[in-house]
């Protein structure tokens, strides 16, 4: 069971499986909380330095157990935890993760570790001040994946697994099984589900007033290069016209 967060920062976090446009969503909302004048900082899934030779040496030679792959991963989350997102935190400032312990939840059991164990790695992280799931069809997030991309890699498709030769036939399937651990994750770590399939501001709009909720009565680490309530407000489209 993730813990409490009493530290005076606020973590937020987006999940969702590729293609789902969560990444997108975050990168929104993430320039609008600077320009409001907040300390926010970002996090991704998989980019301490710690471990991203090692990463990248047995995905190319294709080494990986869904153990160790498990256990890496966990590395890489433990070494971001304790150099970066908790003194954020502990700073008083708002960390936005690009994918979170749930990514792990997810996407181990759906290689077939035992829910319990993996959960255990992560005993040591806290549970979101809020944890957006966005939610598409299987068949959209496919769909948006695959026409982005020439190829899909090994372990993206779930190649390891061997659900199938044909690589977008064992991406659908080994996709499927995230969406249903996703799904099984809504009522357990409290998701707050955004609709996928919806237009991006339309998302980025709820995803905001859900933010704004819970910075209500909050005093967090001002942003030092902004005056407070004199700095510029960024809308949606000059947002997205930014990207």
């Amino acid at each position: 069971m993730l813990q409490k967060n009493n530290y005076p920062g606020k973590l937020i976090v987006v999940e969702g499986i590729d293609g789902s446009g969560k990444s997108t969503q975050i990168d929104l909302l993430y320039k609008w909380l600077h320009n409001e004048g907040h300390s926010v900082f970002f996090t991704e899934w998989n980019s301490s330095s710690l471990v991203k030779n090692t990463t990248k040496l047995a995905k190319k030679e294709k080494i990986f157990t869904p153990t160790t792959f498990s256990l890496l991963q966990a590395t890489d989350f433990a070494d971001r935890w304790e150099n970066y997102i908790r003194p954020l935190l502990k700073a008083g400032g708002i960390v936005v993760a690009d994918r979170y312990t749930f990514t792990a939840f997810a996407r181990d059991v759906a290689r077939g570790v035992d829910p319990e164990w993996v959960r255990n790695l992560y005993s040591f992280a806290i549970q979101p001040d809020l944890a957006f799931y966005f939610k598409v069809p299987l068949d959209i997030a496919v769909d948006r994946i695959t026409s982005a991309r020439s190829q899909l890699k090994y372990y993206e498709a779930g190649m390891d697994l061997g659900l199938s030769d044909n690589k977008i036939t064992s991406f659908r399937l080994f996709q499927k099984r995230i969406v249903n651990a996703y799904d099984d994750m809504i009522p357990e770590f409290n998701f707050t589900v955004i609709d996928g399939t919806l237009p991006v501001e339309v998302q980025q709009k709820q995803t905001r007033l859900c933010v704004k909720k819970i910075l209500s009565g909050w005093k967090g680490l001002r942003n030092p290069t902004l005056a407070p309530r004199r700095h510029k407000r960024v809308s949606l489209e000059n947002m997205e016209a930014a990207q």
